[in-house]
């Protein structure tokens, strides 16, 4: 992975001192909170529904157990205990005094962290497939042009004041885990009729109050050009987009309100322009920075140790079927680790949970962990000897809840818990699902589901691309949970078509339980998963589960 080199190392230290200065004003109340505002957003630091919160980059969700462990330090030193995982990759910490702010970044820095552009309308944390480098189906590992992205868009000189926030999401894997289409760049790894590899370029994605599928801007593009052709789109962005009606800003309406063509035009005038100013210098950085994320040295050795363990250990056997993906090794699993036990906050880890899965990584993970934006952990390479081990270090740590993939693997944003601009609560939405869906014992007989829930119109929680969304909205003071069905965030990336009128909070985790039960009764085989059937059978028998009585009112 990649390893900060001395100016990476001065930057990061001089911002963090600039910081402090200005939240010393702050305090000293030289600075309103209406000056300091765009100075603590350009340093992650937001002002929640009860008190600060600060977003840590985590760089396409790469981390080592070094790191981790200095993530649990500060979660018990400067917060209460834990961290959040975060759909964008990156851990967020709820309850940080402003005073304490500059010393948490500095003990960010000294193990190569930040938390620049985790807010603002700039270039955000790009994120990538959380499986890049260990997975089978993998053109290439994407991670090294997520680094390159990165390096060139922190501290852009022309893009730290853009029209609205802007996220790159990149995958080198033929199935998109990525969600790139809901992204304002999506980068699909492809290859061209000569076998080369470049990038299917996507733009205009993203959800929110005006969800939209990203279009194709390019089908190929070479890999030398990718930089300059990204800043072209940027800087076409930068111009075209409005700012005059901050939720007409995102690049997604610029390229409703001009049309793909006219933004191609744009774009390909503008990469002309540039593409000679970037004279093979962004290639030579992009070799330095491959050579930081080359594979681990995998070994050779029996599996039957695993094998064996898997026919002795049922609890063992389930956990290996549900959170262990193939991985491109022979003799290696991808290993899925759930901040989802049924009935907890998705996505918090605790400080000592931290610390085990550093451990972890760190004895039988070749040093590497992901965050992945379903908000679990990833262990990327492990040996299936050493399985039997791993497992029994999570479940010590309550940490092998074998659910990845299904119903209780829910994505859920903070909601009215947390945040001030939510409208009804998530996180007690989704742990009553999941509480309800392990009482019945029915989740591994359901299949893959993946249920996304958002406590405001913003979509946080990925709502639209749930097979099952959940959106949350205050009706008259009173909360109210739509439904929206059919969602994909995958290659085949759709968004959820709303089922009809919504349900009080009492109503929402009967009515989702009706439906999952109902799908069971309507797929043709145990095979055939929510999304499928959905997608054979259309709206209408999922609506008549959801609103039973409506039917009946209809037929009368």
């Amino acid at each position: 992975m990649y390893v900060y080199n001395d100016f990476d190392e001065a930057f990061v230290r001089s911002r963090v001192a600039q910081f402090r200065g200005q939240v010393e004003r702050r305090i000293d109340g030289s600075l309103t909170e209406d000056e300091f505002k765009p100075l603590r957003l350009m340093n992650g630091l937001y002002l929640q529904l009860h008190a600060y919160m600060l977003r840590v980059a985590v760089p396409y969700g790469t981390l080592n157990s070094a790191q981790m462990r200095q993530l649990a330090y500060i979660a018990d030193r400067w917060d209460n205990g834990y961290g959040h995982l975060t759909t964008r990759q990156n851990i967020q910490y709820n309850w940080p005094k402003l005073q304490d702010v500059p010393d948490m970044l500095d003990a960010l820095a000294d193990v190569g962290m930040h938390a620049i552009q985790t807010s603002g309308n700039t270039i955000r944390n790009v994120t990538a497939d959380h499986f890049a480098g260990a997975a089978s189906d993998e053109i290439e590992d994407p991670r090294p042009i997520a680094e390159l992205l990165r390096q060139w868009s922190t501290d852009h000189q022309e893009f730290q004041f853009l029209p609205r926030k802007f996220k790159i999401a990149v995958t080198g894997a033929e199935q998109d885990r990525a969600v790139t289409k809901a992204h304002d760049i999506g980068l699909r790894m492809v290859r061209n009729d000569a076998g080369e590899p470049g990038f299917e370029v996507i733009v205009g994605g993203g959800l929110g109050r005006t969800p939209m599928v990203g279009k194709v801007l390019r089908d190929f593009l070479p890999k030398a050009d990718l930089l300059p052709y990204c800043e072209a789109i940027v800087s076409v962005y930068n111009l075209l987009g409005r700012r005059d009606n901050k939720y007409k800003a995102r690049i997604k309406i610029t390229v409703h309100e001009n049309g793909l063509e006219k933004i191609q035009e744009l774009v390909e005038e503008r990469f002309a322009a540039i593409r000679d100013g970037f004279s093979g210098h962004d290639q030579a950085l992009l070799k330095e920075i491959e050579g930081a994320f080359a594979p681990p040295t995998f070994v050779t050795k029996s599996t039957d140790g695993y094998e064996a363990a898997r026919l002795a250990n049922p609890a063992f056997r389930s956990w290996s079927d549900t959170n262990l993906s193939k991985h491109k090794a022979g003799g290696y699993a991808i290993v899925s680790i759930s901040i989802k036990k049924h009935g907890a906050t998705p996505g918090d880890a605790t400080s000592d949970q931290m610390r085990t899965m550093a451990a972890i990584a760190a004895t039988y993970g070749h040093d590497e962990l992901r965050i992945s934006h379903e908000q679990n952990v990833i262990l990327p390479h492990v040996h299936k000897s050493d399985l039997p081990a791993v497992y029994a270090a999570l479940r010590a740590a309550d940490l092998a809840t074998a659910n990845i993939g299904l119903a209780s693997d829910i994505i859920a944003c903070p909601g009215m818990d947390y945040c001030a601009l939510a409208t009804a609560r998530s996180i007690p939405i989704a742990q009553e699902i999941a509480t309800r869906f392990d009482e019945l014992k029915i989740e591994h007989d359901i299949g893959q589901l993946k249920i996304k829930i958002s406590g405001c119109i913003n979509a946080c929680g990925h709502h639209h691309v749930g097979h099952i969304g959940i959106l949350g909205l205050d009706r008259a003071g009173v909360e109210n949970y739509q439904i929206t069905l059919g969602g994909d965030g995958t290659e085949t990336t759709t968004i959820g078509e709303r089922a009809g009128p919504g349900f009080s909070a009492d109503e929402i985790v009967p009515a989702i339980e009706r439906l999952v039960t109902g799908y069971m009764d309507l797929r043709t085989d145990e095979d055939e998963t929510f999304l499928q059937a959905y997608r054979r059978l259309g709206m209408e028998p999922f609506k008549a589960i959801l609103y039973p009585a409506e039917d009946k009112a209809n037929a009368a």
